[in-house]
């Protein structure tokens, strides 16, 4: 069935063609890489016009910046409307999200790059701010993870709260590249890893479709979070706004035990916050039980809660915390299946009353208790009183009891389609999180045989290992059977990198690997420049921002004439061809 018919039929189109509005804007924008070329004195035909996809890596702050350095280069050296596709994993996606606010941002990127640093380095979203949008997220059908970090992680790095479309920004996309942000779908993520090859992880957003990159099943971004039923839409949500799409590209900024212990802060400072609505008089006529403890009291075992994880996490003792949660909770006031439930926990060898665990074993079983606990608890405080802020601060603690991000409805569900895997057709939800989790480069939303990629320019801003990211495409490739190139010279020594590399195979697109710190830009102070710019920590000052700018941007003006030379050759090709 043509895609076209397939958009008549149904909401949700199952085919590995191209949207037909991508495919008009592709014609256009090859017509604007055209007259690059001719500027640059490479002469082909309309039809040897290479399609050239740039990549940026994940990387927290620094693929952000490093990202924007990279373009502002690519602009001075007149390389930026040779660009077909802009694809990004993670901090690479918030760089894109601040860059498509602007319309024709590729036109004037001078100014375009003044106003992001501006941003970057000034003040950071108020605290009643952040609250206030997370009061919104949590409205939605589903509430995760995604939200909290979008309203309380992702602010603090972009400095603003962008409650604009990727469908609003396609409404002004004209002459820029086509954007596509990628994430995974974490399901089909965990049977990756567990060897399974039949699910689909890849999944990528566009201001036209959201959906699986290689399996060719799309639904419109818009409606992208809404509830289908077997292809056709039952139940619209509003369509996600940008700074939900950066906290979900981008919140793999450490392993899981950081953000873990991230979140928990977070949840502390928020109550530091909530004090003056929790010490009101008013906050007492939302209790739901009528002899119910004071609403403060129950407030403080939350407080507790969340210490009690703390300092589980942080390896120091809780008992006294665990103590003060036990003496409330079985206070004559309260309900007394809190009392059964805390019972159920503190007897015995239960490790959770034990301080100072040192075995890996004794710490696993502690926390594994810790997280028994923490359920019950909030179950409990929950049915002694409600009010719009204490059912927030339960369902964040409850997302990071059972560890939920990027839940929205599968709007595959129930469809009966052989071309589908059958695991993506079955629960009414899916979840979806950070790339960089399997693989931290996009290349699998350039790798669909459709976009008929030529050449592709890999700038990697990854932490650890600059040739992971290609390593694991090649071999994932092999397995998938999609042409990549060998990439051996990417298995040389990965302290020292080069600054550019390029990877060639038969019928196959060519690779431009252009490590962030290398040996050229960084003089031999290369994990001095990795030590400044880690993944996870606080914002970037003005000048970190301007010389990690200066870094990247390095890797292409030094390399102008390298990357002139692969156009040509890769025009070359195709005009042999």
């Amino acid at each position: 069935m043509s895609a076209s018919k397939l958009q008549e039929s149904s909401e949700v189109r199952i085919a590995h063609s191209l949207h037909t509005d991508e495919e008009e804007f592709v014609a256009r924008r090859r017509e604007t890489v055209f007259q690059s070329l001719q500027k640059l004195n490479i002469h082909c035909s309309q039809d040897e016009v290479p399609n050239i996809a740039l990549l940026g890596s994940g990387g927290g702050q620094r693929a952000m910046v490093g990202l924007l350095g990279s373009l502002d280069q690519l602009d001075k050296a007149g390389l930026l409307d040779c660009i077909l596709y802009l694809s990004g994993v993670s901090g690479s996606t918030w760089c894109m999200a601040s860059l498509y606010q602007e319309p024709d941002w590729s036109t004037k990127l001078e100014t375009v790059k003044d106003k992001i640093i501006e941003r970057l380095s000034g003040p950071a979203v108020s605290w009643g701010d952040a609250f206030d949008k997370l009061k919104k997220y949590y409205k939605k059908d589903f509430f995760s993870l995604t939200d909290v970090w979008a309203a309380m992680a992702i602010t603090e790095y972009v400095k603003e709260i962008d409650e604009v479309t990727l469908r609003d920004q396609w409404d002004h996309l004209s002459k820029d590249p086509f954007p596509i942000y990628t994430v995974i779908d974490t399901q089909s993520k965990k049977e990756k890893e567990k060897g399974g090859d039949k699910d689909d992880p890849w999944f990528e957003i566009s201001p036209l479709e959201a959906g699986y990159s290689l399996t060719g099943a799309f639904v419109e971004t818009s409606s992208f979070g809404s509830k289908f039923d077997r292809g056709s839409k039952k139940n619209p949500q509003d369509g996600m706004d940008m700074l939900y799409l950066q906290a979900l590209c981008g919140s793999a900024l450490a392993d899981r035990s950081e953000i873990f212990k991230y979140l928990w802060q977070k949840i502390k400072d928020l109550f530091k916050n909530l004090t003056p609505l929790i010490e009101s008089d008013t906050f007492e006529e939302m209790m739901k039980e009528p002899k119910a403890p004071p609403a403060y009291k129950c407030y403080q075992v939350l407080i507790d809660l969340v210490e009690v994880n703390l300092a589980v996490l942080n390896g120091k003792d809780y008992s006294a915390l665990v103590q003060t949660i036990k003496t409330t909770l079985e206070g004559e006031m309260f309900l007394k299946s809190a009392r059964i439930h805390f019972a159920e926990l503190g007897g015995g060898t239960n490790h959770l009353i034990i301080p100072g665990e040192k075995t890996l074993a004794e710490k696993q079983a502690a926390n594994f208790d810790v997280k028994k606990f923490t359920e019950h608890v909030l179950k409990d405080l929950s049915c002694l009183f409600s009010s719009d802020s204490f059912d927030l601060v339960w369902s964040i603690c409850k997302c990071l009891t059972w560890w939920i991000w990027g839940r929205n409805y599968n709007f595959l569900h129930k469809m009966k389609n052989e071309a589908v895997p059958a695991a993506l057709l079955e629960g009414e939800t899916r979840d979806y999180e950070d790339a960089g989790l399997l693989l931290n480069s996009p290349y699998f939303s350039v790798l669909r045989e459709e976009r008929n990629i030529d050449l592709i320019i890999s700038l990697d801003f990854s932490d650890g290992d600059p040739f992971k990211t290609v390593n694991t495409t090649q071999k994932l490739c092999e397995e998938l059977k999609i042409p990549f190139p060998g990439v051996n010279r990417a298995r040389e020594n990965p302290k020292n990198p080069e600054g550019f590399y390029v990877f060639k195979g038969t019928n196959t697109p060519t690779v431009i690997h252009i490590p962030l710190f290398n040996v050229i830009n960084c003089k031999g102070n290369i994990a001095a420049w990795r030590n400044r710019y880690a993944t996870f920590q606080g914002s970037y000052s003005r000048k970190m921002i301007t010389d990690l700018m200066e870094v990247a941007g390095k890797n292409i003006s030094d390399n102008r004439e390298k990357l002139l030379e692969q156009i040509q050759a890769v025009i070359d090709q195709k005009r042999h061809e």
